[in-house]
């Protein structure tokens, strides 16, 4: 999972970036419109509301914007986006196999830009199935040591539900079963942790090295399909070496 934990800790760092939160509130407030329509607008009895919700504040959106987006879903009017979950499975430059997911209300258009980036990038775009079977949803936390002791974090977590904790810099990221994520987080809470990420994750099964020129590559189709409005979020199982990961950072 260590692959994973890499892929997190870039897409944080690029969160911060002001040039890219607007398009990452675009994204969310579809998130939030979606898991509200689907599950009702309380976030306490709708899981994957309160998911978005969090991650919707990890970035700083106000909240005025996401009670709107979840007022907009379980309202009564006409303007109501209609939003589809779609997942497109493809191999980007090397073989490495990427999983794409998205939310749209014109599918056509969708597929057509999604196809167009692993075209021009290096990759092409595959049936359905042909790289989900490489992954596994998990429930993915991301919490700050602060100085604790991290074996006592690291316990009570397994505890909890983990399945796997691992080491990153100053802080541990904690896999989880998508049922155990909510009772892995309160756990951390109790324990006087807050989560810096609590979300949904696809894992890869097996992962893939490449020379840094090949990642690179890969990474720059990953980042056009990021750049898409639909797009939610993509996976994959390229093991990212620590001169890339320099790369990438600076």
């Amino acid at each position: 999972m260590s692959g994973h934990s890499k892929w997190a800790q870039i897409k944080r760092q690029k969160g911060v970036n002001d040039s890219r939160r607007g398009q990452m509130f675009t994204k969310l407030t579809r998130e939030i419109l979606l898991a509200a329509r689907e599950g009702g607008g309380d976030a306490d009895a709708n899981f994957r509301l309160r998911l978005a919700v969090q991650r919707a504040r990890q970035i700083n959106m106000p909240q005025e914007n996401i009670q709107r987006a979840i007022q907009r879903a379980t309202g009564a009017g006409d303007d109501q986006q209609q939003l589809e979950e779609i997942t497109y499975e493809g191999y980007g430059p090397g073989g490495v196999a990427i999983y794409v997911e998205v939310l749209t209300d014109n599918r056509n258009r969708t597929v057509a830009e999604v196809r167009n980036v692993f075209t021009r990038n290096g990759g092409n775009l595959g049936e359905n199935g042909s790289v989900a079977w490489l992954f596994e949803p998990r429930g993915y936390i991301s919490v700050p040591v602060d100085g604790k002791d991290t074996d006592e974090i690291t316990l009570t977590a397994i505890d909890a539900g983990a399945v796997d904790v691992m080491d990153e810099d100053n802080s541990l990221a904690i896999y989880t079963s998508l049922e155990d994520m909510e009772r892995v987080r309160g756990a951390l809470e109790n324990f006087g942790l807050t989560a810096e990420t609590a979300e949904r994750a696809m894992v890869p099964k097996t992962q893939v090295s490449l020379d840094p020129q090949k990642g690179a590559q890969v990474v720059r189709l990953i980042e056009r399909l990021e750049d898409l409005d639909d797009v939610q979020n993509v996976s994959t199982n390229l093991d990212l070496s620590d001169e890339l990961v320099a790369q990438l950072a600076s």
